[in-house]
């Protein structure tokens, strides 16, 4: 580390002068006796910040004063005086908007152990349309203990993963700092659940505390490919064989910015990175928009079967935000057509996405996760699929009622992203891209990131996990259910236009068992069910 940025560093300014006031004034003092009054009062009150700025340097809680001794606790006086000032100056959403300030709250109380209890009722304007709530039981159950888990791994699958309902989203090293994936990694071996490792490949840090990973793997077949960008089968076997990692899963889209490649410019491409992504140092490191080992919905289900030969029969599957549906329902076709499936599925909503998009992208592209994820349900239901093949799904993902939505809808997991990166300190600076995060999370300057103390927020991560796993337990019980398998559309109502309530199965297109093979097809299917070809998207 270079120590010598501190003096250089704008950040540390207020915190230097103190030091150098406090010692000018001692100097004057001495050397002027009957000044010495006003001086020394002033040497003792900028040592005093001194002292606070040193300790904010040393001590371990708070990412925003160990990278902004002293002027850090502005933000916090500010929270003592009007907690809106946050919601404004602080924790801006990425499209500009703010993250609800109740929800980031929960995180945040999660995280650290605090009370998440509140008085004077709901927060929220339950007559409004979009308001939702869930049905409870005059006969509730007993809250579960245990936690909840589920085996992922279909037929061809001769390595199942024990896992949890809620993991960890994917993101890259490199667009987190060395630190908060070492903090995500450990909170994920704390807690017994996966850390998804984004497209960035697996790296030294994802490793260190031997936490449960989920290799994705995308366009740009990062840690598994040869010098040219094409997939090499031999590099992803070589790292595949790690015991560490548990499943794979392959990145059609995401949810931020789907059918979008992305760039990391040359200069950015240091030795650490291109040796951890298989490119070479100092060339643009490119994720194309489109994978180049296949362009057929039967070429991805035959990679996905040359990927689990090549695991040693681990689970694979794929992430994607759903876009055309013809598209998706050629997919199926090639199951059928093959009888090849993925173990599992991701389901990334549009509203998801912690990383940089275009405004376009985040604002007009994709589809919710809630539609997605039901639409995907429903389409592996009614071609027989359903109970071979997982789905998992993400975005916005934070409460227990979060979690139990998802369920309704027919998740076997749900993954987050946001508030796992709530709970090792992202405050939502908004400053990502820039390099400059003020609590260390999405850097890679070295300085910036020292202000994650790795113990202290991987215990934050399993906090979280615990909690809000804790909460969906109390959810089901008050419900009168026992297990997240147990929660049906029906059980979520939501206040529509007009004031009209509805259940969740009520918007959305509904089918049963082998319905699609028996021609029973919805009318609102009809064309892209018919449209779909196993030989082409």
């Amino acid at each position: 580390m270079d120590y010598l940025r501190y003096g250089r560093e704008k950040r540390y300014w207020v915190f230097s002068s103190t030091i150098l006031i406090a010692l000018a004034c001692s100097i004057v003092s001495f050397f002027h006796p009957q000044w010495a009054l006003p001086f020394d009062a002033v040497a003792v009150a900028t040592a005093a910040l001194a002292l606070l700025g040193l300790h904010d340097l040393l001590q371990t809680r708070h990412s925003i004063l160990r990278n902004y001794p002293v002027i850090g606790h502005m933000r916090f006086l500010m929270e003592t005086i009007r907690p809106e000032l946050r919601q404004y100056f602080f924790e801006a959403d990425t499209d500009g908007r703010p993250f609800p300030r109740e929800r980031r709250a929960i995180v945040y109380q999660r995280a650290k152990n605090q009370l998440d209890k509140r008085p004077f009722g709901t927060h929220n304007d339950v007559y409004a349309a979009g308001a939702e709530w869930m049905l409870h039981s005059i006969a509730p159950a007993p809250v579960e203990h245990t936690g909840f888990r589920l085996t992922v791994g279909g037929p061809d699958c001769k390595q199942p993963y024990n896992a949890s309902i809620f993991n960890i989203s994917a993101m890259s090293y490199g667009a987190l700092s060395a630190n908060a994936i070492r903090a995500l990694n450990k909170g994920a071996r704390l807690g017994g659940f996966a850390h998804d490792t984004g497209e960035g490949s697996v790296s030294p840090y994802h490793r260190e505390a031997g936490g449960d990973l989920i290799w994705e793997i995308g366009s740009g077949y990062f840690g598994c490919r040869n010098l040219d960008g094409s997939f090499s089968p031999e590099n992803f076997a070589a790292t595949a064989a790690d015991p560490q990692i548990k499943m794979i899963e392959i990145k059609l889209s995401q949810g931020a910015k789907p059918g979008h490649g992305g760039v990391l410019p040359g200069p950015k491409v240091t030795a650490e990175i291109a040796a951890i992504r298989g490119v070479n140092v100092g060339v643009d490191c490119v994720s194309p928009a489109a994978h180049s080992a296949f362009s057929t919905p039967l070429e991805l289900i035959k990679f996905i079967e040359q990927l689990r030969g090549l695991c040693g029969a681990k689970p694979v599957g794929f992430k994607l935000c759903i876009g055309h549906r013809t598209e998706f329902f050629a997919i199926v076709k090639a199951m059928l057509h093959t009888g090849i499936t993925p173990d599992f599925i991701v389901i990334d909503g549009k509203e998801g996405g912690t990383g940089a998009a275009p405004a376009e992208f985040i604002d007009n592209l994709g589809m919710p996760m809630r539609d997605g994820l039901a639409f995907v349900h429903m389409a592996l239901l009614g071609a027989g699929l359903r109970d071979k093949i997982k789905l998992g799904c993400a975005g916005k993902i934070i409460t227990g009622f979060d979690l139990a939505r998802a369920f309704a809808l027919g998740a076997d997991w749900c993954n987050a992203a946001r508030g796992f990166m709530f709970a090792i300190g992202c405050i939502q600076a908004q400053s990502c891209h820039t390099g400059h995060c003020p609590t260390g999370v999405a850097t890679q300057d070295p300085l910036r990131q020292r202000a994650i103390v790795v113990g202290d927020k991987a215990t934050r991560v399993a906090n979280f996990h615990r909690e809000t796993v804790k909460s969906l337990a109390e959810l089901l019980a008050a419900a009168g259910l026992r297990t997240p398998k147990d929660l049906m559309p029906h059980h979520i109502l939501r206040r529509g236009g007009a004031g009209k309530v509805m259940s969740l199965g009520s918007q959305f297109v509904s089918v049963q068992s082998n319905d699609l093979l028996q021609g029973k097809v919805p009318q609102s299917w009809q064309k892209p069910w018919d449209m779909a070809r196993a030989e082409k998207f």
